[in-house]
């Protein structure tokens, strides 16, 4: 069977000179190729053979091109290497003048940013087997164009199953909708406000900035709600907001759960008004002195939208989420999403449906508990006798309460000691009304396990 054409080497685009014989327009148009940096230095050329064939020119004409530029330095040619563009600095332009050397800019030496797992710590082997088995046993539709709005049902039967299991959530998989994280999720949930008409979402007094930011991007309205040790003061909810977005198994950042006459009081409140709760469940399997608090979602499965992600048990970088969604928003949800879906692929939920199916997903969230068990043992005895330290039964952070008037002196402290560390001033909602209080929010999910002792020892100079 002859060669076909297709598979003699790689693709080489060429424009050749007009008006010139076919070797030296050939000739030209590789020397300014590799002139110009189009064809970067140790770029492997396609045979002799394979460029004629795909030129339609004679063999021997590529041939000599190749030993011109060779000569002249261009071109490399070595047995059993091929033909390569030379390793040579390229000429600069005539006029041009000389490239300004800048100081290379670098972040801090160490980190204690809430909000990242331990990268390193990512199960990378039983996240392969898992690749393996759900590459193996993939459908072919898999690697087709998504047909179902919802995601993969592979992994919405897995994350069924598994978040009424250990979660406490009211889960059937045609009531889960898969989504690229939870900004993607809380994207979708407020263009279905809109669609609603509703104009306000109550939030907790503290919180991030970048979830406010979203929903005022929608055109919704932010109300903040009191925060205090039991949690969001859910009592101050009005009839005015649609819905309220609340953190309720580990308040973020102040590490409170929500008090159980809480819990009863926005359920409550959510069905004498009609409104909704966003519940935020971005790391409730991380509880280590007690029994995990449930979702709240487990109250009442038609007024909460439970929200979850890998982000915190796995990696951010997988961009997985998932709602799961009253019986009565899912096609609002999906119409939605239709207009802005971005899930992330088949592939990576089939995946994820392996690695849970197989019981990988409850052998690393253990692991990974005793770990970040460990990491906050260190942190209350490395600081403990000099700040209180709070918020610490459950999640990947902790607050160490400051005298006040200090926050903004020792985060600056920090910084001189090349450590990042965000003051609890930061997650603060510009009208929340809350008391005075200076703390720092410490991630200590974040270092290595290589940076995690010099990150302490940063940590405790910058204290005062």
């Amino acid at each position: 069977m002859t060669d076909s054409w297709a598979t003699f080497g790689a693709d080489l685009h060429l424009d050749l000179t007009a008006g010139r014989g076919l070797r030296a327009g050939l000739t030209e148009a590789l020397r300014e190729a590799a002139r110009s940096g189009r064809l970067a230095p140790g770029t492997r050329l396609p045979s002799s053979r394979s460029l004629a064939a795909d030129l339609g020119v004679a063999r021997n004409t590529v041939a000599e091109a190749y030993a011109e530029l060779v000569a002249e330095g261009w071109l490399t040619a070595r047995q059993g290497s091929g033909t390569r563009v030379a390793e040579r600095a390229r000429p600069r332009r005539p006029g041009a003048p000389a490239p300004v050397r800048r100081p290379v800019r670098r972040g801090p030496a160490y980190s204690l940013v809430p909000g990242s797992p331990d990268l390193g710590a990512f199960p990378r082997a039983a996240w392969l087997s898992a690749a393996r088995r759900a590459l193996t046993d993939a459908p072919n539709d898999a690697f087709g164009y998504a047909e179902e709005a919802r995601g993969r049902i592979e992994l919405r039967e897995a994350l069924a199953g598994y978040l009424t299991r250990a979660r406490g959530v009211y889960a059937d998989p045609g009531r889960i909708v898969l989504c690229a994280g939870f900004l993607h999720g809380l994207t979708l949930l407020a263009g279905v406000l809109r669609a609603r008409k509703v104009r306000e979402v109550a939030v907790e007094g503290y919180g991030l900035h970048f979830h406010r930011d979203l929903l005022t991007r929608a055109g919704l309205r932010t109300r903040p709600l009191g925060v205090d040790g039991e949690g969001a003061r859910t009592g101050e909810l009005t009839a005015g907001p649609g819905a309220v977005l609340l953190t309720p198994a580990h308040q973020f950042p102040t590490g409170a759960a929500l008090a159980p006459a809480r819990r009863a009081a926005v359920v409550d409140w959510a069905r004498s008004t009609g409104g909704l709760v966003l519940e935020d469940d971005y790391d409730g399997e991380f509880r280590y002195d007690q029994q995990a608090v449930g979702a709240l979602q487990g109250l009442d499965p038609e007024r909460v939208v439970y929200l979850g992600t890998a982000s915190k048990s796995l990696a951010p970088g997988l961009r997985i989420g998932w709602m799961v969604v009253p019986p009565g928003m899912v096609d609002e949800v999906l119409a939605v999403k239709g207009a802005t879906d971005w899930t992330s692929s088949a592939l990576e939920q089939l995946t994820l449906a392996a690695f849970i199916t197989s019981g990988a997903y409850d052998r690393h969230v253990r692991g990974m508990r005793l770990r970040y068990r460990r990491r906050r043992d260190d942190l209350v005895a490395a600081v403990g006798d000099r700040v209180a330290v709070s918020g610490i039964a459950a999640g990947l952070h902790a607050v160490l309460d400051l005298p006040g008037g200090t926050e903004r002196s020792v985060v600056q402290s920090a910084a001189w000691q090349d450590l990042a560390v965000h003051g609890l001033s930061a997650f603060r909602h510009p009208q929340a009304e809350l008391a005075p209080r200076d703390a720092l929010v410490v991630g200590y999910g974040t270092p290595s396990d290589s940076a995690w002792s010099p990150t302490l020892a940063a940590l405790a100079a910058a204290l005062p």
